[in-house]
């Protein structure tokens, strides 16, 4: 038996905030990019329209996730999410990583002298700002869904993948950042431009760690990953005190998208029990466990014997 319920929707705030900061950002490390001269002002300009980019491509997933069941797609469009969160690991990686360290590569073959260096440098602390605040945004999300959950905890445990990519683009980006600034300074004060080369590799280097590991993490959901490991806990306790419901057993949780989880298990019933009984205790279980995981938005119970569970775990004592 499986019923629907609304999907738990999340603020995307963290999202337009980081689009319109990276935004701003790739405007004004184009101008200072063009006036330096600077390979790594120019890896971090390529790296805040690639990011740009992205916060479009999380827009458009997490609004196609939201898209109700059809007869094609009975459990809906969640996943859509998780696809366009893998896209931006993509891009990324090629956009962002390959193209900086390319491009450094080729600023260290063939220097090039940085001019403006201030104006550079004044850009570059002013980006840093716009990202500070988008970063702000992002970990504010953060700590309203964590529970309480260490940041690192958090992204590894976490089905949220709009925001797990939004925190990556953002540590990236911050990161670049503090190394154009040095890679800049470091060519003006020591008269060598192979420093501002280093840095655009170095700039490169970080994205493509950031969306490697973004990648494996958004695989995961994407192939399907379980629900977060206290959902099983959560329908053992409150099978377990559902009168009539003896033992749950071969539970299997599955991340549909944000905010939504497939539940299916198999459950023994109190024997004798008639069929519109059982239909009205796996009611009350589902309207029970939604009130405590607004997120199970399927559930399907299936009613078995005792002889066929290997493995059951009654319910009055698990």
């Amino acid at each position: 038996m499986a019923h629907a319920s609304e999907g738990h929707g999340h603020s995307l705030v963290h999202i337009w905030l980081a689009l319109f900061a990276n935004t701003g950002i790739a405007i004004v490390k184009g101008v200072a990019a063009f006036f330096t001269g600077s390979g790594a002002l120019l890896a971090e300009t390529i790296h805040s329209v690639a990011d740009s980019g992205n916060q479009i491509l999380l827009l458009i997933g997490v609004h196609g996730a939201r898209k109700p069941p059809t007869e094609s797609h009975p459990l809906g469009y969640g996943r859509n999410a998780f696809f366009w969160s893998f896209m931006v690991a993509v891009m990324l990686f090629s956009l962002g990583g390959m193209f900086s360290i390319y491009e450094g590569v080729h600023k260290f073959l063939v220097p090039e002298p940085v001019a403006r260096v201030w104006l550079g440098v004044g850009i570059l602390l002013f980006s840093i700002a716009l990202e500070a605040g988008s970063l702000w945004g992002a970990l504010r999300e953060v700590g309203r869904r964590s529970g309480g959950r260490p940041l690192l905890r958090f992204v590894r445990e976490t089905t949220d993948s709009d925001l797990v990519v939004v925190v990556g683009e953002d540590v990236a980006a911050t990161l670049g950042l503090l190394l154009a600034l040095a890679a800049v300074l470091l060519s003006h004060f020591t008269h060598d431009p192979r420093w501002d080369a280093l840095g655009s590799a170095a700039i490169g280097v970080v994205l493509v760690v950031v969306a490697v590991f973004l990648a494996i993490e958004v695989k995961s959901l994407l192939v399907g990953e379980r629900a977060d490991p206290t959902f099983e806990a959560t329908i053992r306790e409150v099978a377990a005190t559902e009168p009539g419901m003896r033992a749950v057993w071969r539970i299997i949780t599955v991340q549909q998208g944000p905010g939504e989880v497939v539940v299916t298990m198999k459950a023994e019933f109190d024997p004798g029990l008639p069929a519109r009984e059982i239909a009205d205790i796996i009611n009350r279980f589902e309207v029970r466990l939604r009130a405590r995981r607004p997120d199970a938005r399927w559930i399907f119970v299936e009613p078995d014997r005792p002889h066929a569970r290997p493995g059951a775990v009654p319910a009055a004592t698990a």
